[in-house]
């Protein structure tokens, strides 16, 4: 790939994503406006989505230095299912058995959804606080790993 094509590319795709992110606040301007935010922290949902978004990045960057081969990538789509039915996202955490509530919550899509759903309804299963700490703990030790990775791998 050319550095032209590359450049070219680089700003598509920016665009792109500023596109995505004008629409996203217009559909929460939207939504507060027809009365369906029930919360002024429901602002801090685009920040908390950022968050998720490098806690899981971090995880993945970390993971594919692991990875010997392509078709180890199919194992990402085996732990990837799970955390996204038991998310908490389609049923409430209480339709599940005592036990299973447990090692939800200990699930980081857990925590992302708990996170968001208290942010924009007003209704959470724990504080705030711990799910920002859990994600963003999980990002760094994701980069961290990667880094350490990455200097032994390419210091070969």
């Amino acid at each position: 790939m050319s550095a032209d094509a590359l450049g070219e590319s680089l700003v598509l795709g920016f665009t792109q994503d500023l596109a995505d992110l004008r629409t996203h606040v217009v559909d929460g301007l939207l939504e507060a406006v027809m009365g369906l935010v029930s919360s002024w922290w429901a602002l801090l949902a685009l920040p908390a989505a950022v968050l998720i978004g490098f806690a899981f990045a971090g995880a993945g960057m970390a993971l594919t230095t692991f990875m010997r081969s392509w078709q180890d990538f199919d194992l990402i789509q085996l732990v990837i299912l799970p955390l996204f039915l038991f998310s908490g996202t389609f049923y409430p955490l209480t339709a599940y058995p005592e036990g299973i509530q447990t090692i939800i919550e200990l699930t980081p899509l857990w925590h992302g959804v708990d996170l968001l759903r208290g942010l924009t309804t007003g209704v959470s299963d724990a504080p705030a606080l711990i799910h920002v700490a859990y994600l963003s703990v999980m990002g760094a030790i994701g980069l961290a790993v990667v880094g350490r990775r990455l200097d032994r791998l390419l210091l070969k």
